[in-house]
């Protein structure tokens, strides 16, 4: 992205121009390292559109985070500077805009940028639970153990994400074929049907001439179909990007039956492996609770959270706000954390909940799996039927005329 800004030099002269940036942050610490003061920064505009509000960003998966973290981790643990570290991992990563960004880093550390300042000037990529954690390694003189951490939580994200995705595979692969069959009906095999009927003067069955109605329907007016569907995709996607639409869309997703469960426990796994990442990282609790409100992508946990953390600055124990909310927060958990209060080994115990839920994930997905495969060699016989009825029926009819 392109930011135009207005600066102050060191001798107080004023200047204008353009800077090419990943966000905002990053635009002024780039500024400030070439001991420019930023007094004006906007980004420059490109006419806007009416799909302006899809960004299609070369983002970075969880996966490949998790890698550059427990390598650059490594690397500062055989004690090669950080410098150097960021460097190397750069020249290695074959994405364009991650490379460019490390490089950026790399700069911004050896002019005596912090570390965890440098990341935290990219937020789409580095968010703030990992600057946090960096932050935490800088002050306790263990960044190496801080980026372990990282890299640790973002694959046991990762693999909970993997298994939902996995699940999800074979349904769409027999939504697609069935979609190409449809396709290939309609197009190749009706037409020639209607027009041996036409040839024959045969009078089709009533279920027939009701398929063929169908399919003349599809052939005729599917362009407009399909138009339709996208622009009502366009403008749902849009609906649920405002603050209005995700509330209702997160609300709505929690209490989809089976799927709203699953969520649960996926955001409950997350928020009590940020916290007991955090904990251990020697994040005080009510930051902690802070740093995951802004993590959580769900608004309905993030309020939750947000509660939850202004009764511990209050003075108040989690599992007492917690219990208020047993739909989000079963009382397995909040006994789980009264327990870890008590003891003092909240970190412990929380990523106990997380090795409990991580497996019930596993068997939940597992088990969704195997009763939607059943389910869809169910669906897909129905449809065979009703299109090999309705394909052979007319020849049969024509056949018997002849």
């Amino acid at each position: 992205m392109k930011y135009i800004y207005k600066a102050r030099t060191k001798a107080g002269k004023m200047e204008t121009g353009t800077i090419e940036a990943y966000s905002r942050e990053a635009a002024t610490l780039l500024l400030q390292k070439y001991n420019i003061f930023v007094t004006y920064l906007e980004e420059q505009g490109d006419g806007g559109s009416f799909l302006g509000f899809l960004k299609f960003e070369n983002k970075v998966s969880k996966k490949e985070l998790a890698i550059f973290f427990r390598q650059l981790s490594l690397m500062l643990q055989s004690r090669v500077p950080v410098v150097a570290s960021i460097s190397s991992l750069s020249a290695q990563t074959n994405k364009v805009g991650f490379k460019k960004i490390l490089q950026e880093i790399s700069g911004l550390v050896q002019e005596g940028v912090p570390l965890s300042e440098a990341f935290s000037a990219y937020p789409n990529i580095f968010n703030n639970f990992c600057v946090s954690l960096v932050k935490s390694g800088e002050s306790t003189g263990n960044i190496s153990g801080s980026l372990a951490y990282i890299s640790e939580h973002l694959e046991l994200e990762n693999d909970i994400m993997a298994q939902i995705r996995q699940a999800m595979v074979y349904p769409m692969f027999v939504i697609c074929v069935l979609f190409v069959v449809l396709g290939i009906i309609v197009i190749e095999v009706i037409p020639r049907i209607i027009d041996l009927i036409k040839e024959t003067n045969s009078k089709p069955q009533f279920f027939t001439s009701m398929m063929l109605s169908f399919y003349g329907f599809l052939g005729s007016y599917w362009i407009h179909m399909v138009s339709g569907l996208f622009f009502a995709v366009v403008i749902l996607i849009y609906y649920f990007s405002t603050a209005s639409g995700k509330k209702n869309y997160d609300a709505l997703s929690l209490n989809t039956p089976f799927l709203g469960g699953l969520l649960k426990k996926v955001y409950l796994a997350r928020f009590c492996s940020n916290v007991s990442t955090l904990i251990t990282a020697g994040i005080s609790i009510n930051k902690a609770l802070k740093i995951t409100e802004d993590t959580v992508n769900n608004i309905v946990y993030k309020g939750i959270i947000s509660e939850v953390e202004r009764g511990v600055s209050g003075g108040e124990k989690m599992s007492l706000v917690m219990v208020k909310y047993q739909n989000y927060f079963p009382n397995f958990i909040v006994q789980m954390i009264k327990v870890g209060e008590e003891t003092g080994k909240l970190d412990t115990t929380l990523m106990e909940v997380v090795g409990f839920y991580q497996k019930d994930i596993k068997r939940s997905v597992d088990l969704f799996a195997g009763l939607l495969e059943p389910i869809m060699i169910i669906f897909l016989g129905i449809i065979v039927a009703i299109l090999a009825i309705s394909v052979l029926s007319p020849l049969y009819g024509v056949l018997g005329n002849i």
